[in-house]
C-alpha cells in the first residue's frame, strides 16, 4: 500500500491542474528581471512596424530587395513557428560588423529574463505567445476533424517559464490546463499516445489531450512522435529539422542562402564543415588554423559544444566518449589574435564595453519570436556574458571555454538544472549599454532570427512529402548518423 501511494504522489508531482486567474509574476521571472525597468532602446525597437523596420534595413544595406524582405518579415511559417536565436555580434578587421548567427532552437527559454515592456500587462510576452501564435495555430483547418480533450504544456526543464505558459493558456482559452513532467530516460507512465492522441493520467483516467505547448527539449525525439493528431507546438520536425540539430540547420541555412543571394539577403553564420567523424576532426582544426568550435549536432544547453585552441583542448575532446558518430566542426570568433581565418576572412568578438578594469567579455544575443497572421515577430530579448573576459593572447594552458561559452544552464543532475544568473544581461536601463549595441544591431538581430527560421521552417516541408508523410530516406541522407536515427520515435 505504500509503495502504491509512492506511485500516486509521484504522478501527481509529474501532473498538474493549472486553473485560471492563477498567474503570479514572481513565479515566472528571475528576481533581477521582474523588479527592472526595459530600456527605451529596446522598447522602442519591439514596437517598431515591419514598415520602418524594411526601410530602415534597406537604407543601411541599399543592395537589399525592399520587397523581399518585406515578403520575408511577413512569411507564416508551416512548422518551426516558436524560435529563439543565439547571436554573436562580430566585427572583421576590416571593420565590417555583423550579427553571427550560432544556433537557432526550438521550443527556446527566454522569458524569465525579458523586463516587462508594459507595466499594466503583468504576463508579459508569455501572453503574446499564446494568443498571436498558439491559439492562432489551434484554428481548425478546413477538411480535418475537430479533435476534443484538453490543452497541456508538457516539459523536461525551465519550470519557471512552462508554469508561465500555462497560467497564460488557462486565462486565454478559460479553461483548467495541465502541467506535465516529461523526462528523458524516466518512467513516464502517466502518459500515452493511441492512435495519434496523446492522453495524460489524471485522477486514474486517461484523459485526452487536443494541444500540447511544448517545452521539451532533450532529445524530444525519442518521446514524440513525427506525426501526431493531437497538435503540438513546435511539432517535433522543427527540431530534427534544425531546431534541435545544427547539422542539419547548417544544411538548411546554405540551402536558403543560395535562394536570398539574388536579393542582397543572407544568413550570416560561421564557416561550418558537416558530416564529420571523429577521426577527422583534427584534420579540420588544423585546417581552420588550429581554432575551431566542435559540437555534437544534438546537444543543446551549452552541452556538447566543444572550443578547441590548443592541442590540449583537442586531446581532450578526443578522449570524450560521445555516442554519436557525426559532429561538425565550425571557424572560431574568438579575439583578433586567436580567431579562425574562414573564407570571408578572420572575424573576432566585439564584445562588452571594457569595464573599470579594461576587460571585455564576449556576451551573446538570444532573441526569440514567433509567426503570427501578421508574419514573423519578435517576442523577447535577452544576453548572457562569458565567465572571464577575453584574453589577448592564449598559451597552452588557456581555458577558452571560459572566455567564450555563454550559456546559463548548468547540469546539476540527470533531470536536474540550475541557471548561473550572475552571467545574465538584461535588456534594461543598466545592462543594455553594457553590450555596446544599437537600434540597427537589433534589426539586424531580428532579420538573421527570422531568416535563420525561414531557412529551417523550409527544411521542415521538404521532409513531408505531399501526401503529409514523413521522408525518413530523404532526412537520412542529410543526417546519416545511425545512433541518432534509432532514436527517432515514429
Amino acid at each position: 500500500m505504500r509503495l502504491y501511494a509512492i506511485l500516486l504522489q509521484t504522478m501527481k508531482d509529474q501532473v498538474r491542474i493549472v486553473p485560471p486567474n492563477s498567474f503570479k509574476n514572481e513565479s515566472h521571472w528571475y528576481p533581477k528581471a521582474l523588479n527592472a525597468t526595459i530600456h527605451p532602446m529596446v522598447n522602442f525597437f519591439l514596437n517598431l512596424n515591419k514598415t520602418r523596420i524594411v526601410s530602415r534595413y534597406c537604407h543601411m544595406h541599399p543592395l537589399v530587395d525592399k520587397e523581399k524582405l518585406t515578403e520575408l518579415l511577413s512569411y507564416q511559417c508551416k512548422y518551426f513557428l516558436w524560435s529563439g536565436a543565439d547571436l554573436f555580434n562580430a566585427t572583421s578587421e576590416d571593420g565590417n560588423r555583423q550579427m553571427v548567427v550560432i544556433e537557432n532552437n526550438s521550443c527556446p527559454s527566454g522569458q524569465k529574463s525579458m523586463p516587462l515592456v508594459d507595466d499594466n500587462k503583468e504576463d508579459g510576452s508569455h501572453r503574446l505567445l499564446i494568443e498571436r501564435t498558439f491559439k492562432h495555430y489551434l484554428k481548425p483547418k478546413k477538411g480535418v476533424p475537430k479533435l476534443e480533450g484538453a490543452l497541456a504544456v508538457i516539459y523536461d526543464k525551465n519550470h519557471m517559464e512552462t508554469s508561465g505558459y500555462a497560467s497564460v493558456m488557462a486565462d486565454v482559452f478559460n479553461e483548467d490546463v495541465f502541467l506535465i513532467e516529461y523526462f528523458d530516460d524516466q518512467e513516464n507512465s502517466h502518459i500515452k499516445v493511441e492512435n495519434g492522441v496523446f492522453y495524460v493520467l489524471h485522477n486514474g483516467d486517461w484523459v485526452a489531450l487536443r494541444a500540447m505547448f511544448r517545452y521539451v527539449t532533450q532529445k524530444p525525439w525519442n518521446r514524440l512522435p513525427l506525426q501526431s493528431r493531437t497538435k503540438i507546438l513546435n511539432p517535433i520536425v522543427a527540431c530534427l529539422a534544425g531546431g534541435r540539430n545544427k547539422m542539419v540547420a547548417a544544411k538548411a541555412y546554405d540551402l536558403f542562402n543560395s535562394e536570398l543571394e539574388q536579393y542582397g539577403l543572407k544568413i550570416n553564420i560561421p564557416e561550418t564543415i558537416w558530416d564529420i567523424s571523429k577521426a577527422e576532426i583534427p584534420l579540420w582544426v588544423k585546417r581552420l588554423g588550429g581554432h575551431a568550435v566542435v559540437k555534437i549536432p544534438y546537444s543543446n544547453a551549452g552541452q556538447g559544444v566543444y572550443t578547441i585552441t590548443n592541442q590540449q583542448e583537442l586531446d581532450a575532446f578526443m578522449e570524450t566518449d560521445i555516442p554519436y558518430e557525426r559532429y561538425i566542426v565550425q571557424s572560431l570568433i574568438g579575439n583578433y589574435n586567436w580567431s579562425s581565418r574562414s573564407k570571408e576572412g578572420k572575424y573576432y568578438h566585439v564584445g562588452t564595453i571594457p569595464n573599470k578594469n579594461g576587460e571585455t567579455y564576449v556576451a551573446d544575443i538570444r532573441l526569440m519570436l514567433s509567426s503570427t497572421a501578421e508574419g514573423i515577430k519578435p517576442l523577447c530579448i535577452y544576453s548572457r556574458r562569458a565567465l572571464k573576459p577575453l584574453s589577448q593572447d592564449l598559451d597552452d594552458s588557456s581555458d577558452s571555454w571560459s572566455m567564450l561559452g555563454t550559456n546559463l544552464s548548468i547540469k546539476l543532475g540527470q533531470n536536474d538544472w540550475g541557471s548561473d544568473t550572475n552571467r545574465l544581461m538584461l535588456m534594461d536601463r543598466r545592462d543594455f549599454n553594457k553590450l555596446g549595441i544599437g537600434l540597427d544591431d537589433l534589426i539586424e538581430a531580428y532579420i538573421q532570427t527570422v531568416l535563420s527560421t525561414i531557412a529551417i521552417d523550409k527544411m521542415c516541408v521538404n521532409l513531408y512529402n505531399s501526401k503529409g508523410k514523413f521522408r525518413m530516406k530523404l532526412f537520412k541522407s542529410l543526417n546519416n548518423d545511425a545512433t541518432l536515427l534509432n532514436e527517432i520515435l515514429q
